[in-house]
């Protein structure tokens, strides 16, 4: 029986493929379960179809945040935090902060992709990375200063 895999399957394939099985195997677990559906040459061509589209949207994905990685190389954010008299932070900076600062600053980032050693909790210049999945990491320059 031919079947296309609907998900991943650990020893079996991945979402997509088609792949021959046992008619016991494909009846009883494959479609009931909804791993898989038969492969009749309608199914083919509409999951054709959606791999296609798949890659593309994959490749927009790709595109997008190596322009991303790419303008963002080498930036320099600056932060004003309010201090108090013993000049410590009242709150520290952390990956949401510099999330936020980066969405202000026309760069959507999400607050996974940077990495800090520990949240920065005094003024100056510290170093932020952010790791992409498809594209070279960056790293980030952030100056702490003192809000007026």
């Amino acid at each position: 029986m031919k079947v296309i895999l609907l998900e991943n399957i650990k020893n079996l394939g991945k979402k997509h493929e088609i792949k021959n099985v046992s008619d016991g195997y494909g009846r009883n677990f494959l479609l009931k379960q909804g791993l898989a559906k038969i492969a009749t040459e309608s199914e083919v061509a509409v999951i054709e179809k959606e791999k296609k589209a798949e890659e593309t949207a994959l490749q927009k994905m790709v595109e997008k945040e190596q322009e991303i990685a790419q303008k963002i190389k080498n930036l320099s954010l600056n932060i004003k935090m309010k201090i108090g008299e013993k000049g410590e932070l009242f709150e520290s900076v952390n990956e949401q902060k510099i999330a936020e600062k980066l969405t202000q600053e026309g760069f959507e980032v999400d607050k996974e992709k940077i990495v800090l050693d520990k949240p920065i909790k005094e003024l100056g210049e510290h170093t932020a990375l952010i790791k992409f999945k498809h594209a070279e990491d960056a790293e980030i320059k952030i100056k702490i200063t003192e809000e007026n």
